[in-house]
């Protein structure tokens, strides 16, 4: 079953839109805000290596308590650069650790590929989105446009897990973003 990704013709370029952490007055001006009007933030925290942030996530959701099965997104602004190239490698490593069962590798080679298309460079003060549609796949943003449209809810599940699976690699930031801990 393949997979249709619709990429912006931009999203080759970096993530260019300077700024802070996303306040809720930028996020209702943000392009994904469309998609989830109703949604308002559950949870943020930061995501750390061995002490330095990397990213400050925040989960928006309609629905509270979090329920994965409803639409979502994901927002997260970079504290540092880092390469597409890395964002997909770790992203791809991520995945792997968290599946139940072996990925194929045809599987793993297609979605690779999709997220090499989907994801840009960023830097400090850059922001990602990433907005789940059960059923679907999802979308994935910067602050100022859509950068792909993902057809692939295997995918998209899989990749969000990487911050909501139980067994994700920081668990606190977990608790924080589906509200389950301030």
């Amino acid at each position: 079953m393949g997979a249709v990704v619709t990429v912006n013709a931009c999203a080759s370029g970096v993530a260019s839109a300077p700024g802070a952490a996303a306040s809720a007055t930028a996020a209702d001006a943000a392009p994904w805000r469309a998609t989830l009007p109703q949604a308002q933030a559950l949870g943020s925290g930061d995501m750390t290596w061995f002490g330095l942030r990397i990213y400050r996530a925040t989960l928006w959701s309609a629905s509270k308590p979090f329920d994965a099965g409803q639409p979502f997104a994901l927002q997260l602004s970079y504290y540092r650069h880092i390469s597409r190239q890395r964002l997909v490698s770790t992203s791809m490593d991520e995945i792997r650790r968290l599946s139940r069962a072996p990925i194929p590798p045809a599987t793993l080679a297609r979605w690779e590929a999709l997220l090499t298309s989907a994801l840009v460079d960023v830097s400090e003060g850059d922001e990602l989105v990433g907005v789940y549609q059960p059923g679907r796949g999802m979308q994935l943003y910067d602050r100022q446009r859509l950068l792909a449209d993902v057809d692939d809810d295997a995918l998209a599940r899989a990749f969000f897990d990487i911050w909501l699976n139980p067994d994700s690699r920081d668990r606190k930031l977990r608790q924080r973003l589906t509200g389950a801990t301030p």
